[in-house]
């Protein structure tokens, strides 16, 4: 059983690599009695700033596990900052623990930071299936592993932080231009169900927004900017593995 949060299909990706009961932390978070059993027991996502998302920590708080082998593998695009050891410092802090924690070095797809269209050119440098063939034989044998961290990780992390001291929390941070033609696949793609239709064009209310891109990302017009500036507005990015009936299928929170 492997838990995921995906928003371009990275970790999601990854997930179906590693277990075929495959479950969308945007779905089960909302469960009431979220107590799951299973052999072996996994959890793939993303990082944002070397850290889990936060809807996945809240799912990580308010989830039991019963298992034998509880294990987190965090996908990253260029730094991992020490994820690992920011991922284990957290579980401790909500009475949990697991047995393994690695990292996959995948796509980047950060916006602000990165050119979508360099970053697909340079993804086959990141062996991206053979890093995947360790890990899962590193999970079916059982073995006990935290990603080392260095001091250099730590650093990262932290400049990091004083870098964007502030400024992640400014809002709006997106806009919706009159490209919108009210398709709702934004809609459908939101891992936090804060975008609607009104008079079919979308509205972001940015309510628990993960910050995740996939709005912006799967908009067929590119109607959807960023309030920051973008390396390269023009590019945009999904993992060449994963269909968009996917993305929809493990985010969706349209009860309709």
């Amino acid at each position: 059983m492997v838990f995921y949060f995906t928003g371009t299909g990275n970790s999601l990706y990854a997930a179906k690599y590693l277990d075929e009961e495959r479950i969308s932390i945007p779905q089960a978070i909302r469960r009431e009695n979220p107590v799951f059993r299973a052999e072996s027991i996994g959890v793939v996502c993303p990082v944002y700033g070397h850290e889990m998302p936060s809807m996945v920590k809240d799912f990580l708080r308010k989830a039991e596990f019963r298992t034998g082998y509880f294990y987190l593998i965090l996908t990253y695009g260029r730094i991992h900052g020490g994820a690992a050891e920011l991922a284990e410092s957290f579980l401790g802090s909500c009475g949990k623990k697991a047995d393994y924690i690695n990292t996959i070095m995948m796509v980047d797809n950060f916006l602000p930071g990165f050119d979508m269209n360099e970053q697909i050119a340079i993804n086959p440098e990141k062996r991206v299936e053979k890093h995947m063939v360790s890990i899962k034989m590193d999970i079916d044998g059982r073995k006990r592993y935290k990603q080392p961290v260095s001091e250099e990780d730590r650093d990262w992390h932290q400049a990091f932080l004083d870098r964007t001291a502030g400024t992640l929390v400014k809002k709006p941070l997106y806009y919706v231009t009159d490209e919108c033609i009210g398709c709702e696949i934004c809609t459908r793609v939101c891992t936090a169900g804060c975008i609607r239709l009104e008079g079919r064009k979308a509205v972001n209310t940015e309510e628990n927004c993960q910050m995740c891109m996939a709005c912006i990302h799967h908009c067929p017009e590119k109607a959807i900017k960023l309030t920051i500036p973008e390396k390269n507005p023009d590019a945009r990015y999904h993992n060449e593995y994963i269909s968009l009936t996917e993305i929809v299928e493990a985010n969706n929170q349209r009860t309709e």
